[in-house]
């Protein structure tokens, strides 16, 4: 019998508590004697801060403390790649909604009425509103921008955030020896997270002054480091931990309010919790990047890539937040999964006045590859190739590397585009109509994402009665990671899932780990998990070695917890028994653990050139193949997606029900990115900062049929060949979307969303009418 916790469709670890309302997450949280915060925010995109009057707040009934821009020093700056923001605006405001003062009152409504009640005085400046006023506006968003620490070799200058290049080959021979050139604009909007549970903190302060913090993050250490940052403290001073997670898709990795009700805990001198609205989560906290790409590509007459070179602005926002990384990452899928002997991939992020932009689902990615992708089928139509077999003549195979050098530790491209192709229909008669006006047809769209980045670990510990206690500092944020690391230590250590528990992140005890974003938990730290008990593997064949008068190489764990003799599975001692002796007579309390950064170079420089590298070291890719069939009104323009296949190469499927899941939910989310989301400004201000008027895909907009392939190419570094799944299934549902529309009404529109008012603007003028 195969016990073998991999590839077991295992619910998640938390679905009950979830299922019937036990999970606490940071709103339900309640500490004795907490007070409620709340924020005041700048109705300014641009301006001085010349005065604030709090005398009237202080006044009002409950309130117990109230803080500003100056409780912070100005040396305290936070920022992943950018130290240039404060924790409040100091003496300027950069975006309309920044926090500007925060109160902390008995309950929620006086903090709010106490906030309103606050007078500040603004000198208002001209904003800067895009990334092109930004290059050649002489207004500065940022005064001195060159003096902020940076993590690497941004170019920061002005308005300028940072810039990134990457090249390869002779990109001016690739062209001259291209026998055609396309060049294509192409736009991409801002898109609101919108997780179901808002950001928010509870932050607790004891006699000694030391902080205790729960709050809705995508990683505590990332929370330790930027309160720690923005107020001043050494990281000793701050223990941070983590509820369960209403999902974050990036929005809560780096700092929202934490460092906030951090600062009013420590002035009250008493705990503090503050949760945004989901009005104030819209506009105080980031986004998802709109991206200008301009996409040049030389091909010769039979359909082969020659060059590209690609080009992009983003508006960063008034911070530059993630924002560095995510130009770069962009930069480094500008070729796509293709062997393109010749290109340049060159960027800038700008300073605007609007909110900052940061990681989402896909960071950068998912932008360019609607850009990409869009291109690869206007070049095939060009040149009379079918569309797939034009992707088939220059995807990656086999060890062919990725932009840059590196080469991935699998690929299944093949079998993904394969596989969705056969079953889709590809080369059968396009799909029929549902009804008279419409016009219907098939799109097709691949993508790489990487899984492989910065530093993890985890610790593997042994109970007295044999069970274990696994702990890591990653945290599930809904997608189930707790459940897929302990098939990972079950797996290695023969026992089942239900033996083993996992500790929720915790600063103070918990291995560090980046985050859980870019993909990363189940390569990264299903690495780390596994090598740690790896290592308690080898302390149970040490004591069992000796329990048994044998060597330990004649030792193998036996399935349900045991250490048997090797052919002689009678002959054996549980792992309760290796556990009491090892807690009560010999050896000491069974341990493992493990820690590792990724080491592979992004840029390999025998290859490849790079200038303003914030990731010396990404990479890890797996790959994704997406169909779509999307029907089309020929009077409203609205699309509709009726069927989708997504295969994605996951390397190996720890738990295949999670990685269904994962496609399923990325395919969704990139549906709304194509067809519906659009963060709006009337001016400096967001127009539709809720629900009601920012629309997201339901129930009902989600086709009828999802069909998730699941494609395994055993990872060469991956845990029991592993890698990641969050985020590639994502990438490249815009463009299949693009391009169904598309070949249904013969309108290419380079511009996103591709709202029915787009669509049926482009079917009733000229062609390719963006």
């Amino acid at each position: 019998m195969n016990d073998s916790a991999l590839g077991r469709r295992l619910p998640q670890l938390g679905a009950r508590e979830k299922l019937a309302g036990r999970a606490q997450y940071v709103a339900d949280l309640f500490r004795p004697d907490m007070l409620h915060g709340a924020i005041l925010a700048s109705p300014f995109a641009h301006a001085r801060i010349v005065g604030c009057d709090l005398s009237e707040a202080l006044a009002m009934p409950g309130v117990r403390a109230i803080i500003t821009g100056d409780d912070f020093d100005e040396a305290w700056r936070m920022g992943a790649f950018v130290k240039d923001e404060h924790a409040l605006a100091k003496d300027k405001v950069r975006y309309v909604g920044e926090p500007v003062a925060a109160v902390a009152a008995e309950t929620e409504a006086q903090a709010r009425a106490a906030a309103a009640a606050i007078r500040i005085d603004y000198d208002e400046l001209p904003a800067i509103l895009t990334p092109k006023e930004a290059l050649t506006s002489d207004l500065l968003v940022h005064e001195h921008p060159e003096r902020y620490f940076k993590t690497f070799d941004s170019g920061t200058a002005g308005n300028l955030c940072s810039r990134t290049e990457f090249a390869e080959g002779d990109i001016e021979a690739g062209f001259a020896a291209s026998d055609l050139i396309f060049e294509n604009h192409f736009h991409t909007q801002a898109q609101a997270h919108v997780a179901m549970e808002p950001c928010g903190a509870l932050a607790e302060v004891d006699t000694s002054g030391r902080l205790t913090l729960w709050s809705a993050n995508q990683s505590v250490f990332r929370v330790q480091a930027c309160v720690s940052e923005a107020l001043g403290l050494p990281m000793s001073r701050l223990r941070c931990l983590t509820p369960w997670i209403g999902g974050g898709f990036g929005n809560k990795m780096e700092a929202h309010v934490q460092p906030i009700v951090a600062a009013l805990a420590l002035k009250a001198r008493r705990s503090v919790k503050l949760i945004l609205t989901r009005e104030e989560d819209f506009e105080m906290v980031r986004a998802r990047h709109p991206f200008s790409i301009r996409i040049r590509t030389g091909v010769t007459r039979d359909g082969m890539l020659v060059a590209r070179e690609v080009e992009v602005l983003l508006d960063g926002g008034a911070y530059a937040d993630d924002s560095p990384g995510v130009l770069a990452f962009s930069l480094l899928c500008g070729r796509g999964p293709y062997r393109i002997p010749h290109v340049r991939c060159h960027g800038r992020v700008m300073y605007t006045n609007k909110l900052r932009f940061g990681a989402f689902r896909g960071f950068g990615n998912a932008q360019m590859t609607f850009a990409t992708e869009s291109q690869m089928d206007e070049i095939a139509g060009a040149l009379g190739i079918d569309p797939v077999d034009m992707r088939l003549r220059n995807m990656m195979k086999g060890k062919d590397p990725w932009f840059g050098g590196q080469v991935p530790g699998s690929n299944g491209l093949l079998e993904c585009v394969e596989r969705v192709r056969d079953e889709c229909g590809w080369q059968a008669s396009p799909p029929a109509p549902t009804k008279p006006g419409r016009r219907r047809a098939l799109g097709f769209a691949l993508a790489g994402h990487q899984s492989g980045l910065l530093g993890t670990g985890a610790i593997v510990r042994m109970l007295e009665d044999g069970t274990l206690v696994l702990n890591t500092g990653a945290t599930d944020i809904g997608q189930g990671s707790d459940t897929v690391l302990s098939q990972l230590c079950a797996e290695t250590l023969k026992i089942p899932v239900d033996r083993i528990a996992v500790v929720s992140p915790d600063t103070d005890g918990s291995p560090f780990n980046w985050g859980t974003t870019a993909s990363r938990v189940t390569f990264m730290t299903g690495r780390s998990v596994v090598e740690a008990a790896r290592e308690v593997e080898r302390k149970l064949r040490d004591h069992a070695a000796e329990m048994l008068e044998c060597a330990a190489v004649d030792l193998e764990l036996v399935e349900g917890g045991f250490v048997a003799v090797k052919g002689v599975s009678n002959l054996r001692v549980s792992f309760l028994e290796i556990a009491k002796r090892a807690h009560w007579q010999a050896g000491g309390p069974i341990l493992g653990s493990h820690t590792w950064v990724y080491e592979r170079p992004t840029i390999d420089p025998k290859r490849a050139a790079a200038v303003g590298l914030p990731f010396p070291k990404i990479g890890n890719y797996s790959f994704c193949a997406v169909a779509v069939d999307v029907e089309v009104d020929e009077v409203t323009g609205r699309a509709e997606v009726r069927r989708a296949w997504s295969a994605c190469d996951v390397g190996r499927a720890v738990n295949p029900m999670l990685v269904e899941g994962q496609i399923e939910g990325s395919f969704v989310q990139g549906m709304g990115f194509a067809l519906l989301e659009e963060m709006v400004w009337d001016g400096p201000r967001l127009a539709n900062p809720t629900l009601m008027d920012y629309k997201i895909p339901t129930i009902k907009e989600a086709p009828d049929e999802i069909r998730s392939i699941v494609v395994e190419s055993q990872d060469v570094d991956g845990p029991y060949g592993a890698k990641g799944a969050g985020e590639v299934g994502l990438v490249p549902v815009a463009a299949a979307i693009a391009n169904a529309v598309a070949a249904a009404t013969g309108a290419r529109i380079r511009r996103l969303p591709l709202t029915g008012e787009r669509i049926l603007t482009a079917i009733t003028s000229a062609p390719k009418q963006d």
